[in-house]
């Protein structure tokens, strides 16, 4: 189980987004990378792929270091560090070290 999965508001911490928010969109675990919705913003130049692809310089996210982004927590509303748990049905969750509530 990752500490940061699909969906999961996070806050980066290094870069040049450093300090701006987004949801991460896409997780890549072999490469321990995430892709993360209005971050790291890359131009690409394109060429043509057909009428319904046209080319261009086209803006899209790239992927971030999983160890430049900390998870922001839904009830505390911070960045944290997250630790995990199992609970009494025998499921494995992440929790949230300041204030000790589930993520999951």
């Amino acid at each position: 189980m990752k500490r940061v999965k699909k969906e999961d508001t996070v806050l980066v911490s290094k870069g040049k987004d450093r300090g701006r928010t987004g949801t991460v969109r896409i997780v890549i675990p072999k490469e321990n990378r995430a892709i993360v919705g209005g971050i790291n913003v890359m131009k690409r130049h394109m060429r043509p792929r057909g009428p319904q692809q046209p080319g261009g310089i086209i803006e899209r996210e790239a992927p971030i270091s999983l160890a430049n982004v900390r998870p922001v927590c839904p009830s505390c509303n911070k960045p944290v560090r997250v630790g995990y748990r199992v609970l009494a049905d025998g499921r494995k969750v992440r929790y949230c070290k300041k204030c000790d509530a589930n993520f999951d």
